[in-house]
C-alpha cells in the first residue's frame, strides 16, 4: 500500500492569480527515497506544504493509508529549506535538534542521542550551528525533523548549498533510513547524477510532465523540446 497519495491537486495563491499546481497526483511508496525536480516557479515548495497540511488545495484530496490527511498530519513533516534557518542563532547542534520534539515536550537524552546517531553528527552535540560546514548543519537539521513521530519526510532542496562530497555523504544518509522503512520526498533543482540515487523522480512544472525512474524520466524529458532548457541534465 502507498504510504501517501494526492490526487488532482489544484492550487492558487489568489483568486486572481493563475494556479501554483494544477491537478497534480502523485503516489509515495512506504520505504523510498523520491526526487521533486523542476526550474524555480514549478511549484515545487508549494506541494510540498499542501502535502505537510500548511495548505490547503482547492480541488483534489491528499489520503495517508486511506485515511485523509487533516486526521493523520503528524505523520508528514517538513524540513524547510536553508534560507528559512538563522545559522547564527546561538544554539548548540544538541539544541537544535531538542526543538523537534513534537509537542514541545522535554526531549529525552536517548532520544536526542539516537537522532544524532542516524544521521552521524553525535560527537558534534555541544558544537554552535555557527562552527559547522554545510553538511553538517543540514545533517543536524535532518536529526531535528527524525525527532517528530512523522514516518514521511519532505525535504526542502536540502542540498542547494552543499558541495558534491557533502551531497553524496547526506543521499547516502537518507537512503539509509529509507531502506529502514522512512519514506522521503525531496525536492532539487538538480538533475544530475546524483538523482541515480533515488528510487523514483516526479519532474514538476506546475502539472507533472513526468514519474518514474531516473532514467525513464530522463528520457521522457528528453522527448519534450520546450523543457530542455529547464534541467540541467548531467
Amino acid at each position: 500500500m502507498a504510504s501517501l497519495i494526492a490526487e488532482d491537486l489544484t492550487y492558487s495563491y489568489s483568486k486572481q492569480s493563475e494556479p501554483a499546481l494544477n491537478e497534480v497526483s502523485i503516489k509515495l511508496m512506504k520505504g523510498t527515497l523520491t526526487a521533486l525536480v523542476g526550474p524555480n516557479g514549478a511549484g515545487k515548495s508549494t506541494l510540498l506544504r499542501l502535502l505537510q497540511g500548511q495548505h490547503q488545495p482547492e480541488r483534489g484530496y491528499i489520503n495517508l493509508n486511506g485515511i485523509p490527511l487533516i486526521n493523520t498530519r503528524s505523520q508528514v513533516s517538513l524540513m524547510p529549506q536553508r534560507s528559512f534557518i538563522n545559522w547564527n542563532f546561538p544554539i548548540t547542534v544538541q539544541g537544535l535538534v531538542a526543538l523537534g520534539q513534537a509537542n514541545h515536550a522535554r526531549a529525552k537524552c536517548c532520544e536526542l542521542e539516537a537522532s544524532m546517531q542516524r544521521v552521524g553528527i553525535s560527537e558534534l552535540a555541544e558544537r554552535r550551528l555557527d562552527s559547522l560546514s554545510g553538511g553538517q548543519q543540514q545533517r543536524a537539521l535532518l536529526a531535528k525533523t527524525l525527532m517528530t513521530p512523522a514516518k514521511i519526510f519532505l525535504l526542502d532542496e536540502p542540498c542547494s548549498a552543499l558541495d558534491p562530497p557533502a551531497r553524496e555523504q547526506f543521499l547516502v544518509i537518507i537512503r539509509q533510513l529509507a531502506e529502514a522503512g522512512l519514506t522521503f520526498f525531496v525536492s532539487s533543482h538538480d538533475w544530475g547524477k546524483s538523482l541515480n540515487a533515488y528510487d523514483k523522480v516526479i519532474a514538476l512544472d506546475k502539472a507533472v510532465l513526468a514519474s518514474g525512474s531516473p532514467q525513464e524520466v530522463q528520457q521522457t524529458l528528453d522527448s519534450i523540446d520546450c523543457m530542455r532548457g529547464n534541467y540541467c541534465c548531467g
